[in-house]
């Protein structure tokens, strides 16, 4: 009898997103730590480097649980595909945690090929759903985005002025400022010093020299 596994797959967006709710999800159903898989990257493509390492360790009657069908991805026509890879040629299972009753591929393999059509609608309904939210989503951004412009607001990370460094940084500049013009010691070691990236620290010297 061939041995089987069983696997757990979580992602989510960003690195600063956090993944404890879904790993312990898949620890509740007993799955070994080392055999979950973890992305922290958009769902829009499966370009993903651990679910692809997922895609190259399962086999035939091996197990993924997930827990969301968006975590699987976002991407409409994707989803199916790698669905069916999955499921149809390397004969492995799904299990969405989320819609457990209607996403869980041996139900649809023990109906033969009636269940391969229900398989099909259904997975084409909510990963319609899931590509709409993704869309919906971006909109949402660019909208926001657009809005912050008009606004007149900056976006990204705050500018980093003369005004804004802190009394420590100042104290260091009007220091060593000096010492930098005169050649003792290099930019690099200055702007060190300071805690300033190359084109922040020459912007900065800037500043001060126009108010000195």
């Amino acid at each position: 009898m061939v041995n089987t596994k069983t696997f757990g797959y979580v992602r989510v967006s960003s690195a600063d997103q956090n993944v404890d709710r879904q790993i312990h999800k898949m620890l509740e159903l007993g799955i070994d730590e080392r055999d979950i898989f973890i992305d922290k990257a958009s769902g829009k493509n499966f370009d993903r480097p651990n679910y692809q390492a997922l895609k190259r360790v399962i086999r035939e009657g091996d197990l993924i649980y997930i827990d969301a069908l968006d975590r699987l991805g976002r991407n409409y026509d994707d989803i199916i595909k790698e669905w069916k890879e999955i499921t149809r040629e390397i004969s492995a299972d799904i299990v969405i945690l989320e819609n457990q009753t209607l996403f869980d591929s041996r139900k649809f393999k023990e109906m033969g090929d009636a269940g391969k059509l229900m398989e099909d609608q259904f997975l084409s309904l909510l990963s319609y759903v899931a590509d709409q939210e993704r869309k919906k989503i971006l909109k949402r951004q660019a909208e926001g985005i657009e809005a912050a412009r008009k606004k007149g607001k900056h976006l990204g990370r705050p500018r980093i002025t003369l005004e804004t460094l802190s009394q420590k940084q100042l104290e260091l500049l009007e220091k060593n400022y000096m010492k930098w013009k005169n050649n003792e010691i290099t930019a690099n070691a200055f702007m060190k010093l300071i805690g300033l990236k190359r084109n922040t620290f020459y912007k900065i010297m800037r500043e001060y020299e126009i108010k000195k």
